[in-house]
């Protein structure tokens, strides 16, 4: 069921006005999004326009150059240790092809943040670990593997399982379905809708993979040269009649979203 937006109400993420540029190269270009609290977002977008970097200025790994961002109200830009550590206490995130450690079994992987924060006794982890495993379908005895020891989608249950470990308020995906083929995409993003929910978190998502977008989406967004140039209800995607929209959707070649192409 799509949550009710209530304009009177203060959202969850509130970015305005965002700008961020690399030398010459200007990423976003004044930016503005509203993300309700109970609300799932997902932005679509060709590569390069910016999604991740969208991410990385909320979670403030990256400066903006100009712009506000407010989680429930508190502006976020400029904050600095353990005031930003408190914002993002609030946000759990699954990162683009899982970015699992190594070097570390499945359950301090999935409990990582935990452990680093001093939230849990390292005596506590994997039983920790394996509650989360198993709320995305992942047996209690792959928390004892490595990640060399497992396929690409059981790296994004992993995943998926970190994110969701310290029950934040808000959890990011980047790109969730990368690499993955369209059956075990699918799951993930049945996973996703089912985390979520269980949650009752807000969610905000990045990709251009369609098919992710329709099943995870309340409302979809479309960036596109550092701005959202549409927004509205994912239901109505294959109906608008904005040209960028539309051409991403329909992945044609011609229209207003020029592709570059290196000459030989």
């Amino acid at each position: 069921m799509t949550p009710v937006r209530d304009s009177a109400r203060t959202p969850k993420i509130q970015v305005k006005g965002l700008h961020k540029a690399f030398g010459g190269n200007r990423v976003l270009r004044g930016l503005d999004l509203d993300i309700a609290e109970g609300e799932s977002v997902v932005v679509i977008g060709g590569s390069g326009t910016g999604k991740s970097v969208l991410l990385k200025c909320i979670l403030g790994l990256l400066e903006p150059d100009a712009g506000s961002i407010k989680v429930d109200g508190e502006e976020v830009v400029g904050l600095r240790g353990r005031e930003l550590d408190r914002v993002r206490k609030k946000i759990g995130m699954l990162f683009q092809n899982a970015a699992l450690f190594d070097s570390l079994p499945v359950w301090e992987n999935v409990t990582f943040g935990l452990l680093q924060t001093g939230q849990i006794k390292r005596s506590n982890g994997p039983a920790i670990a394996r509650q989360k495993l198993e709320l995305v379908g992942l047996r209690p005895e792959v928390a004892d593997l490595f990640p060399a020891e497992l396929s690409g989608g059981m790296k994004k249950r992993v995943g998926l399982a970190r994110a969701i470990a310290t029950d934040p308020d808000v959890v990011f995906f980047d790109e969730p379905t990368t690499g993955l083929d369209p059956i075990m995409g699918d799951v993930i993003n049945d996973l996703i809708v089912d985390v979520v929910h269980r949650l009752g978190a807000t969610a905000l998502s990045i990709t251009h993979d369609m098919a992710s977008a329709r099943k995870i989406a309340h409302r979809v967004a479309m960036l596109h040269e550092g701005c959202i140039v549409w927004q509205g209800p994912v239901g109505e995607i294959d109906t608008t009649d904005n040209p960028y929209v539309q051409q991403f959707v329909n992945g044609n070649a011609e229209g207003p979203i020029k592709m570059p192409v290196r000459q030989a």
